[in-house]
């Protein structure tokens, strides 16, 4: 990655579990996609709702020659997202299927 990896926190306090947790994940996305330029990561509680418990938000910016791809799972109505590691992993998911979607796209096209 040309840029350094970017974690950002809001509304919460940094866990260094959820950085590597995110590291881990990305790790794994530059296998599948070596040229990956940057990646921006964004950890957030949006509201507190006495109602339900604590969740969270995980958005992530990937930089690719060519393109910028933004993904994330909103956590409204998610009790799933409870957990952070449930929203990381379902925002990097979504994250690794626009990514694919994008290498096919250019395949079809007949770039590289």
């Amino acid at each position: 990655m040309q840029t350094p990896l970017q974690i950002t926190f809001h509304g919460i306090p940094a866990s260094e579990a959820a950085e590597r947790e995110v590291r881990r994940w990305v790790a794994d996305i530059e296998e599948v996609f070596p040229r990956l330029v940057s990646c921006r990561v964004s950890i957030e509680i949006p509201h507190q709702h006495q109602q339900r418990g604590r969740l969270y938000r995980v958005q992530v910016d990937l930089g690719i020659p060519g393109a910028h791809l933004i993904a994330g799972r909103n956590a409204d109505g998610d009790p799933a997202h409870e957990d952070v590691y449930v929203a990381i992993r379902d925002a990097f998911r979504a994250a690794r299927r626009q990514l694919e979607g994008q290498v096919r796209r250019r395949e079809d096209a007949g770039v590289a």
